[in-house]
């Protein structure tokens, strides 16, 4: 708050009060008052004036600073109110009172949209839920009766799941401290299982697996880190190369903190406009373009995802060359989750 532009915020009170004290002046020049008495009266007017004016200043002044202080220092601004001492005068106690009512308002709206937000999750996590079952059923019936239904037909299911598993984690992602579990996890079991659920279309999309050097243990979510695989994997697929012979590489880069799980495709790579936007929320990019069925939620979950689960991802790769996602893990429990 600055002196300058609080002065010219009061500039009709001083400049009436200014006015006053000439109208006295022409009086006592009037009457043929003494110079001393004259000088006397406008130390006795000026002071007061002066002193009153530069108190309320700095009294404003350090309620605004600590106001705004306050606010740049909490995450939830609108509890600003709750960090500041009532004031003592009568009209910044009808300020203060104001804004505390505005406050409690804007905490009961907020209250309600969360209770309201939090139902609405858990409905859509039961409807995955039970969407899954007959969905699970019609997997087991196309895989054991494949004579009788096209190879369509089971990538067409293959896309309803991995759809119903985007939704169930994007949700699961906005709650995660209620539903993730940080345990020791055998990084070969849970690269296998991705393989297995993903056998078949690398097997019809003639891609080469290699897997190697996955035999560490780390610290996380098993069922968040392979569904961020699987994520990861049916991007491989989805983005082939069909002019020369695939690979799916994963392998990992160790060190004495952490592994880096690397998963590398020779596909048809993301282009350098592209690379720093993959993470964003609906990016679809040239790749999507091409494709037409692409989301661009897909990362945007996985970043969410490894954020939540204080792991790092990064992706490199070069246009009609290759793709490699690098996702870092800590070896060591002790590390920062964000929740």
């Amino acid at each position: 708050m600055k002196f300058t532009k609080y002065l010219k915020d009061k500039i009709i009170e001083i400049t009436f009060s200014i006015f006053i004290y000439f109208l006295i002046l022409l009086l006592l020049l009037a009457f043929k008052s003494k110079i001393e008495l004259i000088i006397s009266l406008t130390i006795i007017y000026f002071i007061p004036f002066i002193f009153i004016t530069t108190k309320n200043f700095y009294k404003k002044q350090q309620f605004i600073n600590t106001l705004l202080n306050n606010i740049s220092n909490l995450d939830k601004a609108y509890l600003v109110l709750e960090t500041l001492k009532k004031p003592s005068s009568y009209e910044d106690k009808l300020i203060y009172d104001a804004m505390y009512e505005i406050n409690k308002s804007m905490n009961e709206n907020i209250k309600n949209y969360e209770e309201q937000v939090y139902t609405f999750k858990n409905y859509i996590e039961m409807w995955i839920h039970e969407v899954k079952i007959p969905l699970s059923s019609l997997t087991l019936l196309v895989h054991n009766h494949k004579d009788k239904f096209s190879k369509n037909s089971q990538r067409q299911i293959k896309k309803i799941d991995d759809y119903l598993e985007q939704i169930l984690y994007y949700v699961r992602s906005e709650n995660a401290n209620k539903d993730y579990l940080i345990n020791k996890v055998n990084l070969k079991k849970s690269i296998t299982a991705v393989a297995l659920k993903n056998k078949d279309f690398i097997l019809e999309s003639n891609i080469n697996l290699i897997v190697e050097n996955i035999q560490q243990e780390i610290y996380t979510d098993s069922k968040w880190l392979e569904f961020i695989i699987n994520q990861i994997i049916s991007n491989s697929i989805k983005y082939k190369d069909n002019n020369k012979e695939s690979f799916i590489k994963i392998y990992t880069i160790e060190n004495k903190e952490t592994v880096s799980i690397v998963i590398e495709d020779n596909g048809i790579g993301i282009s350098k406009s592209d690379i720093r936007r993959v993470f964003e929320k609906s990016f679809t990019g040239e790749n999507g373009r091409i494709n037409g069925s692409s989301t661009g939620m897909g990362l945007f979950i996985v970043k969410n995802l490894c954020d939540k689960l204080g792991h790092s991802i990064k992706i490199d790769s070069e246009k009609n060359q290759y793709t490699k996602v690098y996702i870092t893990v800590s070896k060591n429990k002790y590390y920062e989750v964000v929740k």
